[in-house]
């Protein structure tokens, strides 16, 4: 019994609530766009990035990207459109805080460096014409049209 109290704690403290045992490095995300009356725009070539990496794809559609502490920033350009700029920000998971809780910060360290520890919006929804901003914490409360504000400035 003594034995099996010090290694629960040390187990707990190793591996509470780590997001590189729990997530992965991959974030999926669904892109679409649209235009600044609400109407779907199709086949709309976009650029996302951060500080991990670059993705091109086709909106509307899933694209798997690579997490970081860094913000995600999205360009969408088509044809006869101004371009839509979406900056979607990024914020730490509730594993996050228990590496920092639990594990002493050493998880934390690496879960921040693989990108693990963070999660962006699920839904980047692109305003053609338009920069805007997102945030994941508004998914729950609010839909993303509602909380997404302009930002002329963040491009």
């Amino acid at each position: 019994m003594k034995i099996t109290v010090p290694l629960l704690i040390l187990s707990a403290s190793l591996f509470g609530g780590c997001s590189t045992i729990t997530s992965s490095e991959m974030q999926t995300v669904t892109l679409s766009t649209r235009t600044q009356g609400g109407d779907a725009v199709d086949q709309t070539k976009c650029t996302l990035k951060n500080d991990k990496g670059s993705w091109t794809a086709t909106a509307p559609g899933n694209v798997m990207i690579r997490r970081s502490a860094e913000d995600l920033n999205v360009e969408c350009k088509k044809d006869g459109m101004s371009d839509g700029f979406l900056r979607a920000i990024s914020r730490s998971a509730g594993s996050m805080w228990g590496n920092i809780i639990f594990g002493g910060g050493i998880g934390a360290i690496i879960d921040h460096n693989k990108g693990t520890g963070y999660d962006y919006p699920n839904d980047l929804r692109v305003l053609m014409g338009e920069s805007v901003t997102i945030d994941r914490r508004d998914e729950k409360t609010a839909p993303v049209e509602q909380t997404a504000a302009k930002s002329p400035a963040a491009y």
